[in-house]
C-alpha cells in the first residue's frame, strides 16, 4: 500500500506543469496559424468562425464532425494505450490500413449472417493490426530497437502493401483503385439516416471509457502505468517490463486495426487507396494533447474532427484554402513535439523517454 501511494505521488508530480506546457504549445501553434492566415490577406477571426460554422452549424454538420472524429478517437485510444506503457506507436496509420483492408476482404469475400459478418470482419481487422505491430514490438523488447523508427517505416510498407493488394489482386472490375464493395450484411449500423455516422462512434466512446477504467481501477492497468512512468520501480516490484511492453504495443496495434475496420465497414463499404489519410497521425497527436488520457482524447479528437469537417466550408466563405488546416495541424505537431523534447531533456531520471 505504501509503495502504491509512493508511486502515485511520483506519477502525479509535475502533472500540472506538463499540462500547462502542452496548453502553451497548443496556444503558440494557433497563434502562428493566425499569423499565416494574416499573411494570405485573410482574417483569422473570419477563418476560425467559418471553421466553427462548418463543424457545428447545423445537425448535418455536427454529424459530419462526429464522423471525422470517430477514426481519430479510436486511433487516439490506440496511441494512449502505447503511451501509458512508455511506448510510442507511430505506426497506427499502417495498422489502420491493414485493418481496413482485412475487414473489407471479409466483407466482400464471405457471405455470413449480418451480426456474425460484422464480428468476423472486425475481428480480422483487430488481428491484422496486432500482427502488423508484432515485429516492431518484438525488436523493441528483445533488442531495444527504437519503436518510433520501426513503426514509422512500417507505415510505408502497409500503405504500399494494401495498394498492391487492391490494384493487382482484388481490384473491382472496371472501377477505380478499390476492392469490390462489401456485402450489406457487413455494414455497421448508421445512427442517422442523413449521415454516414455509424456505431463506430459509440465503439470509440466505449473504448475511451473502458481503457480509462482499466488504467484507473485494475492491477494490470496499474502495472502498465508503472512500467511507462517508472520501469525500474516496476521491475523492482516484480513486473515483467518486457512482457508488458510487448503486450502494450500489440493491444495498441489491435485498436489501430479496429479503427480501420470501423472506417471500412461503417463509411466507405470497400477498401480504396488512401481511404483514411492522416487519421492515425491525428489520433496520435490527439492523444499527446490529452497527455495520454483516454477521456481527454475524446475532446482533442473532437477538435481535430471539427477542423477536418469545418475546412469543407472554408473555401466557400473565405479566400483561404482548406490546406490551411493541414498547416495548423503541422504547427500543433511541431509545438507538441518541442514540448515533449524539452520535457525529455529536463528528465534527469533517465528511466523512460516518454512519460504520461
Amino acid at each position: 500500500m505504501t509503495n502504491r501511494l509512493l508511486f502515485r505521488g511520483l506519477f502525479s508530480k509535475g502533472l500540472a506543469r506538463t499540462l500547462m506546457g502542452q496548453a502553451l504549445a497548443f496556444a503558440i501553434a494557433l497563434a502562428l496559424g493566425a499569423i499565416i492566415i494574416l499573411l494570405i490577406d485573410e482574417s483569422p477571426v473570419a477563418v476560425f468562425l467559418t471553421l466553427m460554422r462548418g463543424a457545428f452549424g447545423d445537425t448535418e454538420k455536427i454529424a459530419g464532425t462526429l464522423l471525422q472524429t470517430t477514426p481519430i478517437l479510436i486511433c487516439g485510444i490506440a496511441a494512449c494505450i502505447a503511451l501509458r506503457g512508455g511506448m510510442f506507436n507511430v505506426g497506427i496509420e499502417g495498422q489502420l490500413f491493414l485493418g481496413g483492408f482485412a475487414a473489407a476482404w471479409v466483407g466482400f469475400a464471405f457471405s455470413l449472417p449480418p451480426v456474425l459478418h460484422v464480428l468476423a470482419a472486425m475481428t480480422l481487422a483487430v488481428v491484422a493490426g496486432a500482427l502488423w505491430v508484432a515485429i516492431p514490438a518484438f525488436f523493441r523488447v528483445r533488442f531495444g530497437t527504437d519503436e518510433v523508427v520501426s513503426t514509422i517505416l512500417a507505415n510505408y510498407i502497409a500503405t504500399l502493401l494494401t495498394s498492391y493488394l487492391t490494384i493487382f489482386l482484388f481490384k473491382r472490375p472496371g472501377g477505380w483503385s478499390e476492392t469490390p464493395p462489401i456485402l450489406p450484411s457487413a455494414y455497421l449500423p448508421e445512427l442517422f439516416s442523413f449521415s454516414r455516422l455509424n456505431i463506430g462512434l459509440l465503439i470509440g466512446l466505449a473504448l475511451a471509457v473502458g481503457v480509462a477504467a482499466f488504467f484507473r481501477w485494475t492491477s494490470a492497468g496499474y502495472a502498465v502505468t508503472m512500467v511507462g512512468s517508472a520501469p525500474k520501480f516496476a521491475e523492482y516490484g516484480g513486473v515483467n517490463v518486457r512482457r508488458v511492453g510487448f503486450g502494450v504495443l500489440l493491444v495498441s496495434g489491435a485498436v489501430g486495426g479496429l479503427a480501420g475496420g470501423v472506417e471500412t465497414l461503417g463509411v466507405h463499404h470497400r477498401f480504396m487507396e488512401g481511404f483514411a489519410p492522416g487519421f492515425g497521425f491525428d489520433g496520435l497527436i490527439a492523444a499527446l494533447l490529452a497527455n495520454g488520457s483516454p477521456i481527454g482524447t475524446i475532446f482533442t479528437a473532437l477538435f481535430f474532427g471539427a477542423l477536418r469537417a469545418g475546412s469543407l466550408l472554408l473555401e466557400v466563405d473565405t479566400t483561404a484554402s482548406r490546406e490551411i488546416i493541414t498547416v495548423i495541424q503541422a504547427l500543433i505537431i511541431l509545438a507538441v513535439s518541442a514540448d515533449l523534447m524539452m520535457r525529455r531533456r529536463g528528465d534527469r531520471t533517465g528511466e523512460r523517454r516518454w512519460k504520461f
